[in-house]
């Protein structure tokens, strides 16, 4: 594929079953000096498993520069003398727009995330299992029925408040539903892995005209008002006002997610690799 296509550039990203392996990194840097394109390492996986599979994989592959979505993990990589910069993820406007109501997907709220039992046994005091409990719980005390998507849920119902019928888990959801599932929904819940980066799911959401509930974090504020393209709360109790205040605003709503599209126009993937290409040129690397 390589000779035939004959790339400019190689960009390769995070953990797949394509470089799980050091034997399948090694081929990859075998390849790739064959071609003599720089090679491009987008390191989606930091900070979580830096030590355990980024570091391991740059040194063996030995890409040309780095991109992490997680800033103080580019400044832990210049430490190493790993040339690196900065890239969050984004939306792509082919998948994540407005769509019609699917009626089989309609309901006051939903949550489309993985459960990740494994990590909550490592560690029951992540981020994550918070802000899935500050965006849930309220909820489910008000006895609003919350649709779950994703994997690993039937593991996971013991983190929140109250009970939750098997009824409601609907398990993993194709990729490409999801958006009918963020247009059909009153409420798009959406939790936060951390303080210091956004998930993926942040800007497809938005991207998709729902009306995001996350957590109040500095990242969010960064790119995105409150209020304006989105809802934030720091807290069950704030999560319950916003329920109350915006049950009964259907223009309020439609309002935050017209502006959600439009903010996240900003951050789609041909705004990202307008920036891929332009630090490569400032780093001399194309």
């Amino acid at each position: 594929m390589l000779r035939r296509f004959k790339p400019d550039l190689i960009l390769s990203i995070g953990w797949t079953p394509a470089n799980s392996t050091p034997e399948k990194q090694r081929v990859i840097a075998e390849l790739v000096r064959s071609v003599g394109a720089p090679h491009i390492y987008w390191s989606t996986e930091d900070p979580g498993y830096t030590d355990e599979f980024s570091l391991p994989l740059i040194r063996r592959v030995k890409p040309d520069f780095v991109f992490s979505i997680h800033r103080p993990t580019v400044r832990v990589f210049n430490k190493l003398s790993i040339r690196a910069a900065h890239l969050d993820f984004g939306s792509d406007p082919s998948v994540h727009r407005r769509v019609a109501p699917v009626s089989k997907y309609k309901a006051t709220a939903a949550l489309v995330a993985n459960g990740y039992s494994k990590l909550y046994h490592k560690k029951p005091n992540h981020f994550r299992f918070h802000s899935i409990r500050r965006l849930v719980n309220p909820f489910l005390n008000k006895n609003i029925k919350v649709d779950i998507y994703g994997r690993d849920w039937t593991r996971m119902k013991k983190i929140l408040a109250k009970p939750v019928k098997n009824s409601f888990i609907h398990g993993y959801l194709p990729y490409k539903e999801a958006i009918k599932v963020y247009n059909s929904v009153q409420f798009v819940l959406g939790p936060q892995n951390a303080e210091d980066r956004l998930t993926q799911r942040t800007y497809e959401i938005l991207a998709s005209g729902g009306l995001l509930i996350t957590d109040d974090t500095p990242e969010v504020r960064k790119w995105f008002q409150p209020g304006r393209d989105l809802l934030v709360t720091n807290s069950e109790q704030q999560t319950k006002a916003i329920i109350e205040k915006y049950s009964k605003r259907p223009l309020e709503i439609e309002r935050i997610r017209r502006n959600a599209v439009r903010a996240a126009k900003l951050h789609t993937y041909t705004s990202r690799a307008r920036y891929v290409l332009r630090t490569l040129l400032q780093q001399g690397i194309i």
